[in-house]
Parts: structure tokens; sequence; C-alpha cells
């Protein structure tokens, strides 16, 4: 029997609050699962009204990005699993600013959301461009836990090329390729190659 190439359910799923309490209960704190229930339900807001591409709702990937993180690399730390739940909002938001991040949630999250927050209402090509790669250079300088957020992001939308999310996805897997895996080979962690590995999968499976 052929199997099918991808995985065609993959853009419907997304990671329930209580599958995610049960993943990280015995792991952290009842305190810290506050702090992680209340990013999620904010994302959740942020997010309410908007869809990606592909007609899916964008909190799904959200979501999505911390499965892969909690699930697939087996990490647990909440500041982490906080940044990468809100790893989009601020670019989201017009209410939301770094100020109330830090107030909620201290300032590794809000630092670490900020360096992943890029300017996208931007319709100049040229200035376009020059944020583009303002922004990669940020995240390749940032913690690693920007770079873990990042290819995880990178690797959700990978596995979406798919079902049309991207007007160009081989820019996109270009783009990928030549300035956010270089940052798994530059590091001694095991996330990020595991990440990087991923993503070259799921590059090859759509290029054939």
């Amino acid at each position: 029997m052929i199997q099918p190439k991808f995985d065609t359910s993959y853009n419907q799923t997304w990671l329930p609050l209580q599958e995610l309490a049960a993943k990280l209960s015995p792991n952290i704190s009842p305190a810290d699962w506050l702090r992680v229930s209340s990013a999620y339900e904010m994302a959740e807001n942020v997010h309410m009204y908007q869809k990606r591409n592909d007609g899916t709702p964008y909190f799904w990937h959200c979501t999505r990005v911390v499965k892969i993180i909690t699930h697939e690399l087996e990490l647990s730390h909440p500041n982490l699993i906080i940044a990468a739940i809100l790893h989009d909002s601020l670019e989201d938001s017009d209410i939301l600013n770094y100020e109330i991040l830090e107030y909620n949630f201290g300032s590794d999250v809000s630092s670490w959301v900020e360096v992943l927050t890029k300017q996208v209402r931007v319709r100049d090509e040229a200035e376009k461009a020059a944020i583009n790669k303002e922004y990669q250079q940020r995240v390749q300088d940032g913690p690693m836990a920007c770079k873990i957020i990042k290819l995880a992001d990178r690797l959700d939308n990978t596995r979406c090329i798919q079902f049309n999310l991207k007007r160009n996805p081989f820019s996109y897997i270009q783009e990928t390729h030549d300035h956010y895996l270089p940052m798994a080979s530059k590091a001694a962690s095991p996330e990020l190659h595991k990440l990087a590995e991923k993503i070259i999968a799921e590059m090859n499976r759509y290029l054939g």
C-alpha cells in the first residue's frame, strides 16, 4: 500500500489547554502553571479573529509551536513555553506591548518575545527587505530560547506549506535554509539540531 506523502490533517490540529496541563503538571509548579495558562488565554484573545492563509485559526499555529517544544523536544521550562505561545502577540495586537508582558510574565519572557517580533505592516519592498535582514540577525544573535522558538515556528510553518500557507513556498524554504538553519549548526544544542533535522525532512518531503 502506498503511504500518503503528507499528513493531510496536520493544519487542523492544535494543542488544547487541558492537554498542555496534563503534559506539564508533573514538571512545573502550580504557580508556574497559572502563568502558562494565563499566557495561553492572552494569546488566544490576541489571535481570536485572525486566520491563516489556509483558513485555519491563527492561534492553532501558536499552540502547535508549543506542542513541538513540549511534546517533541520534551522541554518544560515555563518561561520558554510562555514566550512560545506569545511569540506573535506583539505583532498582532494594537493594545499589547512590552511593558504589559513584562508586568505579567517577567523580563525574560518580554525580552524574548520582543526579539521574536517583526514589523509586519510594511508595504515598501525595500523597507521590508531591510526589516527582514535586521530581524534575521536579531534572532541569530538572540538567546537560545529565541532560537528554539523560531525554529519550532519554522518547523510548524514548513509542515503547513502543503496547505497553501505561503504565497511563495520556495522562497520560504530558501529563507529558512539560508538564514535560520545555520543557527543549529553554529550552536551546541541538541534541541536546535533536532529541530533542524525535522525541518530538513519536511523540506525534502515537499520538494520531492
